[in-house]
């Protein structure tokens, strides 16, 4: 008969393990946070065809939020990234022997400092192509379908509503 403990992982008795265990269930709320945050946001609130290039460079160039927007993608990305990574390490730790781990250790955690260092990159050294913007602008959402004017009536109330969000 198996014992009640098969299976159940032990939280480890001190050291980066210990740090790490901790780590991965705080990493796991927070990325619950941004990311429903940031799938509420991009495709409940935007329509996902107004999303592209000029979309996010109005976001993350915009003077007073553009800086949220960028700390906000910064840490789902690198989160996520190390969030991950470590989650790869973890098993591949269960398979290997003192010496694997060593080498896979090594190489999960460089492949992890190469994504985020790239990916904060990008987003903190953003500059707006503005040659693209010009081709290819923000797509404008109409919320309601356009109405011809009555006659006689001001042409302002009966214009359709044009409303950008960002």
């Amino acid at each position: 008969m198996a014992s009640r403990s098969m299976g159940r992982r032990i939280k480890p008795s001190g050291g980066y393990e210990l740090f790490m265990w901790y780590f991965m269930r705080i990493s796991g709320l927070a990325l619950v946070f941004l990311a429903v945050g940031h799938l509420f946001i991009m495709h409940i609130l935007n329509n996902v065809e107004t999303i592209n290039y000029a979309f996010v460079a109005s976001r993350w160039t915009a003077p007073r939020t553009g800086w949220i927007w960028r700390l906000w993608d910064v840490s789902l990305i690198s989160l996520a990234v190390i969030h991950g990574f470590n989650g790869l390490r973890e098993v591949l730790y269960e398979y290997l022997q003192a010496g694997g781990r060593i080498i896979a250790g090594t190489v999960t955690w460089a492949l992890t400092l190469v994504f985020i260092l790239g990916g904060t990159y990008s987003i903190l050294m953003f500059v707006p192509d503005q040659e693209h913007i010009k081709n290819h602008p923000l797509k404008i959402e109409r919320t309601t379908d356009p109405v011809e004017p009555v006659p006689g009536t001001n042409a302002l109330e009966t214009s359709p509503i044009v409303d950008i969000r960002c």
